[in-house]
């Protein structure tokens, strides 16, 4: 029974169903209905007929009022650092193994401190590449990157904007915004 399949047939379209004349008029259906129900509902909330815990449909003008955000949402990465100022980063490649996307590029170099083994002297991270899946976080044994800056601002004019180097990692928002020519 493993190795047989059993086939389908699927019946033919009706003339209508070709036209998509009924799914075109559900879907309108759908449009008018929830229009109308935010509608009055927004008219009894400012006529104070709907209680204010009853929750309605609530519109945020993004960019002077953005949208408040979980906190467990990921947001753009950012290097921790140690009290001296320097990445808390080890330069294990861990985070580097475990990306799918493979968007972190790490170049280790020795610690100037003897009690350092490796800092990481080239840290770039691929924004345009990254798929937010939060491993590189997981992963890392010395808590060195996490993903909790609250930005969500990541377009840019190029793919060369999109790549964070190491200075923009422990100051994020640190980048000036270039006009496009």
């Amino acid at each position: 029974m493993s190795g047989t399949f059993v086939k389908i047939k699927k019946s033919d379209l009706s003339f209508f169903e070709r036209l998509y004349l009924p799914a075109f008029a559900i879907g309108l259906k759908i449009t008018i209905r929830h229009f109308f129900v935010n509608l009055l509902f927004h008219t009894m909330r400012q006529l104070r007929l709907l209680p204010r815990r009853f929750r309605v449909g609530v519109t945020y003008q993004y960019p002077e009022d953005p949208r408040p955000l979980s906190t467990r949402v990921r947001t753009r990465h950012r290097l921790m650092k140690r009290e001296d100022g320097s990445p808390r980063c080890v330069a294990c490649m861990l985070c580097e193994t475990v990306c799918p996307a493979k968007c972190i590029y790490i170049i280790a170099g020795e610690h100037p401190d003897p009690n350092i083994e490796k800092y990481p002297v080239k840290f770039d991270l691929d924004l345009g590449v990254c798929v937010y899946c939060g491993y590189c976080v997981e992963v890392c044994p010395e808590d060195a990157i996490r993903m909790d800056t609250g930005k969500l601002d990541i377009a840019a004019y190029s793919r060369k904007e999109m790549i964070l180097d190491v200075h923009e990692l422990l100051n994020p928002g640190s980048r000036k915004i270039k006009e496009p020519v």
